[in-house]
């Protein structure tokens, strides 16, 4: 019995080793990709749905007398829900460059988000 079980287990483990979930379907990324600001001296992180577009960011923060705070600015305009697609981050070289780049991996459409007072913001998109 246990020859069994560990026969199950060894093609399991190739099985996700090679790219396939234990249901037998490939095994696929998460749903959001995550890219930090260009700018050397910012410490934000930004997220992206790839499959709606929509942006958001979280820095950290310093709290006085803690360890700190994650601060985190939602989708407000023009970074929420775009049309379905496969949407990408691409920062930047520009060291002093706090936004980064929503790329539309299927149009080629591009937008710059940023985060303005307590929101993340995106331009319209363009080609």
């Amino acid at each position: 019995m246990s020859t069994i079980i560990s026969g199950w287990a060894r093609m399991a483990g190739a099985a996700v080793a090679l790219g396939y979930s234990l249901a037998g379907l490939p095994a696929l990324a998460g749903p959001f990709e995550f890219a930090p600001a260009p700018q050397t001296d910012l410490n934000r992180v930004y997220k992206v749905d790839r499959s709606t577009g929509e942006v958001g960011a979280c820095q950290f923060q310093l709290k006085e007398g803690g360890i700190g705070l994650t601060v985190c600015f939602p989708a407000g305009e023009g970074a929420g829900p775009q049309p379905p697609s496969d949407y990408s981050l691409m920062p930047s070289r520009h060291e002093r460059e706090g936004g980064i780049f929503r790329v539309n991996l299927r149009t080629g459409e591009m937008s710059i988000c940023y985060v303005y007072e307590d929101k993340t913001v995106c331009t319209p998109q363009a080609k």
